[in-house]
């Protein structure tokens, strides 16, 4: 998709008014995590909630399911996807909510879903009491991945227990990539536990 190439997403967002199934073509380009059109894809649908929130709401039960063992699929993005429609339109997920710590517990799926919690807590983190508790266990992960999201997430969430625990992390020089602020980076989790440590502090 073009407009997802060039990263344009006020024109996607006007395109989604005019066309009702720009949600669903969103949707097929989670399946390839890590690249940048999933990425914006990711971010793109979650401004199509915002603004066409009855395009998204007829995706939510699909998402559902491909977090469901039973669909066969590793759920994709499907869960960095509810976090992040959650970020823009709160009446979709809210009631789904409880749903995310077990999405948490599943190996296939933390990744998107510390991803998705961190997009959503930056703006909706009183909704999350019960889902932040279950992130901090991740600052101390064997994987970086885990450990640089989490330290991400609860820093974007203001979330001052888990203080101490990313303040370990500020030495921890593994690779990171990270999506923030429109960008694909490639940090280190000692850095982004340092930026989230300036943010509690």
């Amino acid at each position: 998709m073009p407009l997802l190439q060039a990263g344009d997403y006020p024109a996607l967002t006007k395109l989604a008014g005019q066309e009702s199934g720009v949600a669903a073509i969103l949707m097929q380009f989670l399946y390839e995590p890590g690249a940048l059109l999933y990425w914006r894809a990711l971010e793109g649908l979650g401004l199509v909630a915002g603004s066409h929130p009855e395009q998204v709401g007829k995706l939510i039960n699909r998402l559902l399911y491909l977090l469901n063992e039973d669909s066969g699929s590793n759920g994709w993005g499907a869960a960095a996807a509810l976090g992040e429609i959650g970020r823009n339109q709160i009446a979709l997920v809210k009631e789904i909510i409880p749903m995310f710590v077990g999405f948490l517990a599943e190996p296939f799926s933390q990744e998107p879903m510390l991803w998705g919690v961190g997009r959503m807590a930056e703006v909706q983190a009183e909704l999350l009491h019960e889902v932040l508790p279950e992130i901090v266990p991740f600052l101390t992960s064997a994987e970086p991945q885990l450990r640089g999201l989490a330290a991400w997430g609860l820093g974007k969430a203001r979330y001052q227990p888990a203080s101490g625990p990313i303040q370990a992390l500020t030495g921890d020089e593994h690779p990171l990539q990270l999506y923030d602020r429109g960008r694909l980076l490639e940090t280190t989790v000692g850095q982004v536990a340092r930026e989230a440590l300036a943010i509690l502090t």
